[in-house]
């Protein structure tokens, strides 16, 4: 039996990269899957039929996380659908990089949108049926940027730092509930994204890394099955890195 059995868990921006390497963790330890895309709805089918070949009952949804109505209609679908509601991954993200000094507001604000108000969006909609059940894992995906910060990203470290203040608030309000809220901050982890970096600079930021490597989305993955799960029944209100060191 997997460590998720018969929990229903939502991964936000799950088409590619970490988030869809969650999803697919999160199957294979038995959860029901829902999980939600924007744009490419060609791959979110097919990642679709992908978990129902295997045996797992799986369904994208199109959404945009940082927009609150639509949200909260994620939520009410997916408890229609699978009956119940265990476990939410607030992993949608996007960057917009540039100085400060060349930044538009639009890409402030459209970062600050995707990133941290999905968080809220997602999280507030899903209250009322977590409170019913009396129990609930809430799972934010931050990163080591809004931890250290990075010069060109701002934007981007304001999203993921103010992550963490609010999956700090959100464990102490709810944990008399049996709603358990944690951060993960990933490192340099190795994507479709990171793909077509330039080899010498990804060379560079590894030399950096205590491990000397970069991470695999499926260790961040592994992360989110066990906070997903029984076996952290009693951690709530964390930041955990997934870096290889980069943060100690």
């Amino acid at each position: 039996m997997g460590l998720l059995e018969g929990k229903v868990a939502i991964v936000t921006g799950a088409s590619r990269g970490i988030g869809k390497a969650i999803a697919q963790k999160f199957a294979s330890e038995g959860a029901k899957v829902a999980f939600t895309y924007l744009s490419s709805e060609e791959k979110a089918k097919a990642f679709e039929d992908e978990l129902k070949a295997a045996g797992i009952e799986a369904r994208g949804y199109k959404s945009n996380a940082g927009v609150f109505l639509e949200a909260e209609e994620l939520i009410a679908n997916v408890v229609k659908d699978f009956g119940a509601l265990d476990i939410i991954v607030n992993n949608a993200g996007i960057t917009r990089d540039n100085l400060l000094m060349r930044m538009s507001e639009e890409q402030f604000d459209e970062v600050i949108a995707t990133n941290l108000k999905s968080v809220f969006n997602t999280t507030k909609g899903a209250l009322r049926t977590f409170l019913k059940a009396r129990k609930g894992s809430i799972i934010n995906i931050g990163s080591v940027v809004g931890v250290n910060g990075n010069a060109g990203q701002s934007n981007y470290a304001a999203s993921k730092a103010g992550i963490y203040g609010f999956t700090k608030s959100v464990a102490k309000e709810l944990g008399s509930r049996n709603i358990r809220s944690n951060a993960i901050a990933p490192g340099f982890i190795a994507t479709e994204m990171t793909d077509v970096l330039d080899q010498n600079v990804v060379s560079e930021w590894v030399k950096g890394i205590p491990l000397k490597r970069a991470g695999k989305a499926d260790e961040v993955a592994d992360l989110c099955v066990f906070l997903g799960s029984d076996k952290s029944s009693y951690i709530t209100g964390q930041v955990i890195n997934v870096c290889g060191g980069m943060v100690m």
